[in-house]
């Protein structure tokens, strides 16, 4: 084979002797690769000259990938004040999309963006408001844009517009939330410049929300649905009409309770007499609440697409695992009793409103209901205490606590917990993904996208931000058990490659000339630490502690741009200090940082 490389370089970095994946999902080699200028300069079956070159790694034994994509985050707040976003650098993300599920921090104020982000994702509504006002420059998407690239980005970024954003900016945050409500001619014209100003600005399309149990903070329109929800027809038509003549993508969350939504979030996809429109939709998912939906989710999406459409679910690729601090936990908002707990912030009137026989029969009520569709299979038997102040339930489920206590009703054994010990008390349950012949399926199913991590969001209650180590695992695994359901190769396309290109950014490949984000694994690290789950306060959130993961000798080097980030699990020098990673533009080629940017883009 011939060395794909050009004579009389000096290489800034030499990764030698690693099994290289490039990320189309072509057969593996051992290869050494040469970085210069942050670009991939040689891919060589032989020794590269290492004359003069600073850092060479030797990466035998051990796998070359392009950077991992993270298609759905919440880090449009934490970017803000912490844009190193080490927590997805760390496992070997290199690209993260902005600006998911109808939210973004392009237009609204930061008394808005506390409202919208801090209840729905679990964020400190504090902490929003003054990391939007305090950093807060832009009034365009432009102007956002080069905001962004004047902090020491880690990874590089990519961005939904969302709805709720420009609906609150345009409309006010109560209009924005009343049924009664329409946007006004002038009012849907404004939507429709700042959605057009995005896609001009390289935004990859525009999120949206119909999904009703994701609820608002504040005081004014506090336990209402996101804006988005309250959208008509008429006006989201004009917005996805602009998505489609750019070829951009929709992400939406489907109303679940109503068939008649998802179906027609599936034919909108459809190019009959038009283009298709570009549609990501939330989520597949192995739900233990409907074991058989995730049946027809495969054979839809290749329908829609058969049909002349451009649709994806998108797909966690793990066990959804969540953990709570008392009932603070999103899943609660998915039917009254549940909801009415959360619309309460004063610990002293939701705990008497939780003692009341009659809230507690509604809440029985809600918990043994099985008509409706639903997230939460409601199962205490199926949610497991990890530690209370009363240290004789810990380790056992609320049902089992119940059955202690004298045959006590599950719903009255956890609310009496909740009462007396507050967020002391810790518990976790699977929610979905629990099967793995079913998450074999879905990884392999070209209707999924690989996402949905929510990183950057539910801090307390859930920690994702390796899955795409996971995944790759998952298949090392059962190809080593003489079971494999998908190569190595299409596994690093489906994290990588594959995700850029229908997204239309300059990421997830690594080929000559390819800017070089790179990812070096060490596969006999790919182990049971994967699974395990630690803590680390966030700074910039008043020392919050964060659910995280923690495998660093997993990743034994990350580079963004040609600049190494992560060697051995520890930061280099450049994190938080220097400028890696930039915005990406959809259907942009992004050249890389000039390098005397590292010596000018810093803190302070």
């Amino acid at each position: 084979m011939r060395p794909l490389f050009y004579d009389g370089v000096t290489y800034d970095t030499i990764i030698a002797n690693g099994r290289w994946f490039d990320g189309t999902g072509a057969a593996s080699a051992v290869r050494t690769i040469g970085i210069r200028d942050g670009h991939v300069a040689a891919i060589s079956a032989a020794d590269l000259d290492a004359t003069d070159c600073p850092h060479v790694i030797d990466a035998t034994g051990q796998w070359v990938l392009p950077g991992l994509l993270d298609i759905h985050t919440h880090y449009d707040v934490e970017v803000l004040g912490g844009p190193a976003l080490t927590e997805s650098l760390r496992h070997g993300v290199t690209t993260v999309m902005l600006g998911s599920c109808s939210l973004s921090t392009i237009h609204v104020d930061g008394t808005e963006a506390g409202d919208l982000f801090g209840r729905v994702e679990a964020i400190p509504r504090d902490h929003v408001i003054a990391a939007v006002d305090g950093h807060k420059t832009w009034s365009s998407c432009e102007e956002y844009v080069d905001a962004l690239e004047r902090m020491p980005l880690g990874p590089n970024l990519a961005a939904f517009i969302g709805h709720s954003d420009m609906r609150t900016a345009v409309m006010g945050l109560d209009r924005a939330t009343r049924r009664s409500e329409r946007p006004t001619r002038g009012e849907q014209a404004e939507m429709e410049r700042m959605l057009t100003e995005a896609l001009r600005a390289g935004f990859v399309g525009m999120s949206s929300m119909q999904l009703l149990f994701d609820k608002l903070d504040g005081d004014v329109c506090r336990s209402r649905t996101l804006p988005s929800t309250y959208a008509k027809a008429r006006e989201q038509r004009r917005l996805k009409s602009l998505l489609r003549r750019r070829g951009r993508v929709l992400q939406s969350g489907p109303d679940i309770e109503s068939p008649l939504n998802l179906v027609s979030q599936l034919a909108q996809s459809l190019g009959v007499f038009r283009n298709p429109l570009k549609t990501s939709l939330l989520s597949a998912a192995d739900v233990k609440a409907n074991p058989y939906a995730v049946k027809v989710l495969g054979p839809v999406a290749r329908l829609v697409n058969r049909l002349g459409g451009d649709f994806r679910w998108q797909h966690l690729p793990v066990p959804f695992e969540v953990y709570a601090d008392g009932i603070d936990l999103v899943i609660f908002e998915e039917f009254g009793s549940g909801a009415a707990a959360l619309h309460l912030r004063d610990e002293v009137a939701r705990n008497e409103m939780m003692r009341d026989e009659d809230y507690r029969r509604r809440f029985r009520k809600d918990y043994e209901s099985r008509f409706g569709v639903r997230v939460w299979h409601r199962d205490f038997f199926d949610a497991e205490i990890v530690a209370c102040p009363d240290a004789g339930v810990v380790g056992k489920s609320f049902g089992q606590v119940g059955a202690d206590r004298g045959g006590l009703h599950p719903v009255d054994a956890f609310l009496d917990l909740v009462v007396a010990h507050g967020t002391a008390l810790r518990w976790r349950t699977t929610i979905s993904n629990h099967r793995p012949e079913v998450l074999r399926q879905l990884a392999r199913d070209p209707g999924v996208q690989m996402g949905f991590s929510d990183a950057g969001a539910h801090l307390r209650n859930m920690a994702f931000y390796n899955m795409g180590l996971r995944l790759l695992r998952h298949v090392r695994d059962a190809e080593a058990a003489g079971r494999p359901f998908m190569t190595i190769e299409h596994a690093v396309h489906r994290l990588t490659g594959e995700l850029a290109d229908w997204y239309r950014l300059d990421a997830g490949h690594l080929r000559l000339g390819d800017r070089a984000d790179v990812v070096i694994v060490d596969p006999r690290r790919l182990d049971d630490r994967l699974d395990a789950y630690a803590e680390e306060p966030v700074a910039q959130y008043g020392g919050l502690s964060r659910m995280v993961n923690r495998n660093d000798e997993t990743v034994t080097a990350v580079f963004v741009g040609g600049r190494a980030v992560f060697l051995d699990g520890r930061p280099t020098d450049l994190v938080g200090r220097r400028r890696t990673g930039r915005f990406l533009r959809a259907a942009h080629r992004s050249p890389a940082i000039p390098r005397q940017e590292d010596e000018l883009s810093s803190v302070g």
